[in-house]
């Protein structure tokens, strides 16, 4: 049965438009945990699906995946999940991931981000260090349910613009103010030795040190993600849309209830990476509902980095709704905001 949830065709800054329309329901994989990272090898649609340890799923075409193996790791710590990935063109695969420290705090993980590298496809994948790390000690007390602090559930995306590759992350400890979805880059030339050349945003600029340096949050924290009832977006997913012309941001956001509740999908757009401060406010996609909303583009070689005017929306692997997009209406007001009920 198809719930009820607020669907909302929104103006946001750049004037364009955002509907979800329904279309027959598939599953990307069976096992979703976090962002579900894809790509096109060999004329086959590739998909990792994480859960602790990562699994390649691979099949003729997009939603049509008739195999699956576990990745074989080399030097890479677990548990982990493999949340965002890149192609070269000679077909190496960069990966990076979210590993979870366990025993430091009862019932809590601290996470942090790590890189990897593949030269068979992501069958297998060789370590590369750690990216991206809080440089505040974990706080035990925390109640949310989860983690103690740290920085994870995250999504990479490549700017052609700069040729960096910029990490959009969630961050769950230090002040409120250095808590949400933050952001850091690293030049794309450093792939190979990520460690330590991964800069976070903080204070206008990209001088702190992925390793232990405090952030800016594009979207901030409202309330602490240390008390039982937080309030903040997490969970980015980012993709280059062709149609738009412009980055679109999708984000979880939790609400503010103990057990890290779904507060709904939410949407955001902006033209330039290298300035966080051009995403406008989210705008709300889906109330409630799952975690770990993505798109997964359909036309050729699209993927869940880059899509068109009418990509697939996936929240935790399942899709049974397409996000129509639309260039600005000259006639239409640009304050218009429109409301519709899913049925």
């Amino acid at each position: 049965m198809r719930l009820a949830i607020l669907l909302i065709p929104a103006y946001a800054c750049f004037g364009q438009t955002f509907e979800l329309r329904p279309v027959e329901p598939v599953r990307l994989a069976t096992l979703v945990d976090s962002n579900t990272p894809v790509f096109w090898r060999d004329g086959r649609y590739h998909a990792f699906s994480s859960s602790g340890t990562p699994l390649l799923n691979a099949g003729p075409e997009a939603f049509q995946l008739n195999e699956s193996r576990p990745v074989q790791l080399s030097g890479s710590p677990e548990p982990l999940w493999v949340e965002s990935v890149w192609e070269d063109a000679d077909g190496t695969l960069f990966l990076w991931y979210h590993h979870e420290v366990t025993g430091i705090c009862p019932g809590l993980a601290v996470p942090r981000i790590g890189a990897a590298v593949s030269f068979d496809g992501g069958r297998s994948m060789t370590d590369l260090g750690f990216v991206l790390e809080s440089g505040h000690p974990p706080d035990c007390s925390a109640k949310n349910g989860y983690f103690a602090g740290g920085h994870g559930d995250f999504t990479v995306i490549h700017n052609p613009a700069d040729d960096h590759f910029y990490f959009f992350f969630s961050t769950y400890d230090g002040d409120v103010a250095e808590q949400g979805v933050a952001v850091a880059r690293m030049r794309a030339d450093r792939r190979y030795s990520p460690a330590g050349a991964v800069w976070k945003h903080h204070a206008g600029e990209w001088n702190q040190p992925g390793l232990g340096g405090r952030v800016t949050p594009v979207f901030p924290a409202q309330a602490d993600w240390r008390s039982s009832e937080a309030d903040s977006y997490w969970g980015p997913a980012v993709h280059w849309n062709t149609y738009l012309n412009q980055f679109v941001m999708l984000l979880n956001r939790s609400c503010c209830t103990p057990g890290w509740p779904q507060a709904g999908v939410f949407i955001s757009f902006s033209k330039d990476l290298s300035k966080p401060e051009s995403w406008p406010a989210p705008e709300i996609l889906i109330g409630a509902g799952e975690w770990y909303p993505q798109v997964q583009g359909t036309g050729p070689g699209e993927t869940d980095r880059v899509a068109g005017q009418r990509p697939r929306l996936f929240v935790r692997g399942f899709s049974d709704w397409e996000i129509v997009f639309s260039q600005p209406d000259p006639e239409m007001p640009a304050s218009s905001v429109s409301k519709v009920r899913g049925k």
